[in-house]
């Protein structure tokens, strides 16, 4: 009995293994694994591409115009850089292994590293732009362009100058890039540190308690004004008096006239951190009246962005609902000035004063892209001005002198990797990579010492002579 039951016992063991076998792969041993990409992490196809370098270019020739130059820093920082910078942030730093030695961070934003940059090379001023990769160990939410990979776009100003000058251009920069992407209405929201921390002062905050009630303010986009006092009071410890009088605060909105209103306020003219603060909005309002944008731009006192590097002015670019079409995204773009950072990392403790601007380059991506589907508009993803072809067989070499031609003219052409191919196809893959032009040869246009050159667009035919297609395209493409 004992010796069935251990056989029965086997062969269940035995069914158990094949079944696990089948499920992770067949006799040859293959794991069986699925074919897709890492949580939070996207490709991109040739159309999106195209659609991004639009958007990159766009930007940086903002950046340019405005006389920036750029840098680059490595993907990974010493984990002792990123410590301690980010507030509540920090737990979304990728950590990495240790690599024999160095514990390693994947860089979670661009500026960290922009003032480890500055305090390593000694560098006082500089007005720099970075586009790269960073990396955020973030619930990510792909369709509203949250990722846990994805692209900084960022303008900085480091140096010490008059107030609000530079705070007042990275602002006339943000109006600039959105306005000219054309993403549909937006505001950009501003306040500052100083308001902020002299509001919870008068208000009756702890010292101790001001960044993470500033955390729970920075939710006032996502959350209800009844669901935000919940959590300062429930979790964050603070009294309802508290929180209401902060209440009272952060559902005020205005310009000039508001900065000055709270300057006469009972409560807040008590704060000298406060005032200043306000002095300064009302100087930068003036700065963004002469750069012609202050139709966009609202003094906000619930803006609070949550990064504990902050020391001034903060700014956050939205679109208004009605230009999102039906694309639920958050803010576009936010900055604001960060006068301690580079003394960080300064063993001296010397400070380098900087103001900056980052654009949400990925939202804005995703934007674009729900743009073009809905408007059916055909993108091109390559720049092929002029398509080599054949009439008749046998004309291969002839193609290949003729493309040489165009190439070492700095001509974009394409020919077909075929021997013999039939003409209504090579005109069928201009129809549908947008191609505008064909240079068709064929045994009389040889002979004559032309090509037909081919309009796809409307299908007109012209023989150019040889000597004149090089010019001839460059003018008809330069149209287009």
């Amino acid at each position: 009995v004992c010796a069935c039951l251990c056989v029965l016992q086997i062969d269940e063991e035995v069914a158990k293994l094949l079944q696990l076998k089948a499920q992770i792969g067949g006799d040859d041993g293959k794991h069986q694994f699925v074919l897709k990409t890492a949580k939070g992490t996207r490709d991109y196809n040739p159309k999106q591409m195209a659609i991004r370098e639009r958007v990159f270019n766009t930007i940086i020739s903002c950046f340019k115009r405005h006389g920036a130059e750029t840098i680059d820093t490595p993907v990974f920082e010493l984990k002792e850089t990123l410590t301690g910078k980010y507030g509540e942030d920090s737990k979304l730093i990728y950590d990495l292994k240790d690599q024999g030695g160095e514990l390693l961070s994947l860089r979670y934003d661009l500026t960290v590293p922009f003032a480890r940059y500055l305090a390593m090379n000694k560098i006082t001023n500089i007005k720099r732009y970075h586009i790269a990769k960073v990396y955020r160990r973030d619930n990510p939410a792909m369709t509203r362009g949250r990722y846990r990979e994805f692209y900084q776009c960022d303008f900085d100003i480091a140096g010490q100058y008059d107030g609000m000058i530079p705070d007042a251009e990275c602002l006339k920069i943000v109006h600039e890039i959105l306005s000219e992407l054309d993403l549909g209405d937006f505001r950009i929201k501003v306040n500052d540190r100083r308001i902020l921390d002299g509001m919870f002062a008068v208000c009756g905050v702890p010292d101790d308690k001001f960044r993470s009630i500033c955390s729970t303010v920075d939710k006032l986009d996502k959350m209800p004004w009844e669901d935000v006092k919940k959590e300062m009071v429930n979790e964050k410890g603070l009294s309802e008096e508290v929180a209401d009088r902060i209440g009272e605060y952060v559902s005020l909105q205005g310009g000039m006239d508001l900065a000055e209103r709270l300057l006469q306020d009972h409560r807040m003219s008590q704060s000298k951190q406060a005032c200043a603060g306000l002095s300064d909005i009302k100087l930068l309002f003036s700065y963004l009246q002469l750069f012609q944008v202050t139709d966009k731009v609202v003094f906000d006192l619930s803006l609070a962005r949550g990064l504990d590097y902050y020391t001034g002015i903060i700014y956050e670019a939205v679109l208004t609902q009605a230009g999102a079409e039906s694309v639920s995204v958050g803010s576009v773009a936010g900055g604001g000035r960060y006068d301690g950072l580079v003394g960080m990392f300064d063993p001296k403790g010397r400070k380098v004063p900087c103001v900056g601007v980052s654009i949400g380059i990925e939202r804005i991506f995703s934007i674009m892209e729900h743009k073009a589907e809905v408007s059916a508009e055909k993108v091109r993803t390559t720049e092929v001005q002029v398509m080599v072809a054949s009439a008749q067989k046998n004309l291969l070499e002839e193609k290949l002198r003729l493309i040489t031609e165009l190439w070492d003219a700095g001509i974009k052409a394409e020919v077909m990797y075929k021997k013999n191919p039939k003409l209504l196809s090579q005109l069928q893959h201009c129809e549908e990579s947008g191609i505008p032009l064909v240079a068709i040869l064929g045994e009389q246009e040889l002979k004559d010492g032309v090509v037909k050159l081919r309009v796809v667009a409307t299908r007109e035919e012209v023989d150019i002579s040889r000597a004149d297609l090089i010019a001839e395209i460059r003018k008809r493409t330069s149209e287009a």
